[in-house]
């Protein structure tokens, strides 16, 4: 009986289904976050404050559902450009979705939902390329804490760019529109450096697990993806000595944040960009 709703759920229109679902949710979610931060000092009722979330968190179960139920009927974990993208940006978006809840940094939100939505919209319409990866325990958790670095040093990216809107309109002493709906410009400075800890220590032990468990970790196919890590490792570690020790910050820390993520993108999309487009033409 259990294996036969298994394989019922896992069957590809049902999987496709739990996609379409949740791009409908994102969308919502999306079009209700732009509303309440248009209307901040006059739409702060509990209802909608719940449906808001609640509609973000059923967009990320159904994404989740849509990514990893395939698992289920042993297929593998689909790793190509796409899939991997969408693994990224679905995590991002359960990361930002539990920050909100003690920070007030929604308007992220409108720009991680909209990628969520076409990396999905993608997912569906375009064929895989590249293998499914059959998970154990060791290549799973250096997947695991890659996928998750990755997820935060992207949000902390983000932040970044916000944080760099929000100085110059206060520089210039133009605070309205949507940088009154941000918290204090110290708190946005603090939230960006969390992040990046954060995101370098889990990176930390993507690369660490990946010297462990991984043999061609210094293979001819993998070798740039894993030298320009460990260079965007570099950069990370040193910005954030630099604000340990020197006080960096605003445009310095954000400058560096940008180009430390940039060498992120270059290892890890622009290899199974090559890899998978490139190449196999």
């Amino acid at each position: 009986m259990t294996l036969s709703i298994i394989n019922s759920l896992t069957n590809s229109s049902s999987i496709d289904t739990f996609g379409v679902l949740a791009i409908v949710f994102y969308l919502i979610s999306w079009a209700l976050i732009a509303w309440h931060i248009h209307t901040e000092e006059r739409d702060s009722s509990t209802f909608t404050m719940i449906t808001r979330s609640g509609s973000w968190l059923i967009a990320i179960l159904l994404h989740g559902i849509y990514l990893y139920l395939p698992l289920l009927s042993h297929e593998g974990l689909r790793l190509d450009i796409i899939s991997a993208g969408s693994q990224v940006i679905w995590l991002t978006s359960l990361i930002l979705f539990i920050t909100t809840c003690t920070r007030r940094i929604d308007i992220l939100a409108l720009f991680v939902l909209p990628l969520a939505v076409i990396l999905l919209a993608v997912e569906l319409i375009a064929p895989h390329s590249g293998q499914s990866v059959q998970i154990n325990g060791a290549l799973g958790s250096h997947i695991l804490l890659s996928l998750l670095g990755y997820s935060i040093l992207f949000l902390a990216t983000l932040q970044a760019l916000l944080l760099s809107v929000q100085n110059r309109h206060l520089h210039n002493h133009q605070p309205g529109g949507l940088i009154r709906s941000l918290p204090a410009l110290q708190d946005m400075e603090d939230l960006l450096f969390r992040l990046i800890l954060t995101g370098v220590v889990l990176l930390s032990a993507g690369l660490i697990t990946g010297f462990i468990f991984l043999d061609d970790l210094f293979g001819r196919q993998v070798l740039h993806k894993t030298v320009l890590s460990l260079i965007a490792w570099v950069v990370y570690t040193t910005l954030l000595i630099g604000h340990w020790r020197q006080g960096w910050r605003g445009r310095t820390a954000v400058h560096w944040t940008i180009a430390a993520f940039a060498l992120l993108i270059l290892a890890f999309f622009g290899s199974k960009f090559v890899q998978e487009i490139i190449l196999s033409r």
